[in-house]
């Protein structure tokens, strides 16, 4: 009997046509190749490389500007080719069946065949199925776990379109595939699943409240490093606009909107009128669109942007992970 999750992916993967499939096959080549391909996936864009080849994984830092003991994160195309390169828990089963393909990273213990490079030195790696059709055929038809870090120089704001990559990495990158606007907007949840209890390492689109509605047990969140550097995205500044961001309640605005030219973004209205104002309709458009929009206000003539505080539950857990970072100078 075939899973959801099979389920989901044949009916992906029907999408394609041939003529897509010529496109997607350059692509894999050239990743088969040592080289770099950026595509879409649902989160952001992703800057891919073969997870076995240590001198291509080499290259996603060095385009990146990326700390090389940051560890990266496995995407594969099934259940079976997960199983290839990680070892699978009970837990993993259960997590895989419900949210895969989807924005949900989980890190297991690693098998011997991931490059310690890719794993930034740990004895763990974090592995997902993309929710996009353009990243699981070309890892398909690679048959390649494909590393694939947020397509942008590290430390700016992730990119959610073609147009971004091109901008921060240009021929750095041996093709570039234009798939549109990402739908998550924010990089994927990653959970630790090798302990006692699962431990969230990074918030993303697939909240803690539905991890552990499905698990029955208690997800436990931390900011302490030696843990998190078992993720992606969590031991440096990351996803930082070229002026300064300060986070804000929406009454609590601070003194320095009195004197310079500022920006709002948020999904209430400010206290004060500021210069720009960008209101989204809810936190999941906030998150869907804040890596955008911080570039784009970045480029006006403002001298500050002001983020509002989202609330603590469901996405906005993440929205405050990436507005935290990108606010730490």
């Amino acid at each position: 009997m075939k899973s959801k999750m099979e389920d989901k992916l044949k009916n992906i993967f029907a999408q394609t046509t041939e003529c897509e499939l010529s496109l997607y096959r350059e692509a894999a080549e050239l990743i088969k190749s040592g080289e770099l391909v950026a595509f879409p996936t649902e989160t952001v864009y992703g800057l891919g490389a073969n997870a076995l080849d240590e001198e291509a994984v080499k290259n996603i830092f060095i385009a990146k500007g990326r700390p090389s003991d940051n560890p990266l994160i496995l995407h594969v195309s099934s259940r079976e080719m997960a199983e290839r390169f990680v070892h699978l828990n009970e837990r993993a089963e259960k997590l895989m069946a419900e949210f895969w393909p989807g924005p949900l990273s989980l890190v297991l213990t690693a098998k011997e065949i991931v490059p310690l490079s890719t794993r930034g030195g740990l004895s763990t790696a974090a592995i997902r199925i993309p929710d996009n059709r353009i990243a699981l055929e070309i890892i398909r038809l690679s048959d390649l776990p494909i590393a694939a870090p947020s397509a942008n120089k590290s430390g700016r704001p992730s990119p959610t379109d073609a147009k971004t990559v091109r901008t921060d990495l240009g021929e750095k990158v041996k093709m570039i595939i234009d798939g549109g606007r990402t739908d998550v907007g924010v990089e994927s949840t990653v959970l630790d699943i090798t302990g006692e209890h699962p431990i969230l390492l990074r918030p993303g689109a697939i909240s803690k409240e539905e991890i552990e509605k499905l698990l029955g047990t208690e997800v436990f969140y931390t900011e302490e490093e030696s843990i998190n550097r078992r993720s992606p995205g969590t031991r440096y500044r990351h996803y930082a606009p070229k002026i300064p961001l300060l986070l804000a309640e929406v009454g609590k605005l601070p003194k320095e909107v009195q004197s310079k030219k500022w920006a709002w973004i948020g999904i209430s209205e400010p206290s004060i009128e500021p210069n720009i104002k960008i209101i989204f309709k809810d936190n999941k458009e906030y998150a869907k669109e804040l890596f955008r929009v911080l570039r784009e206000v970045e480029e006006k003539d403002i001298e500050l942007i002001v983020a509002e505080i989202p609330e603590q539950n469901g996405i906005g857990i993440a929205l405050s992970d990436r507005l935290k970072r990108a606010s730490e100078s």
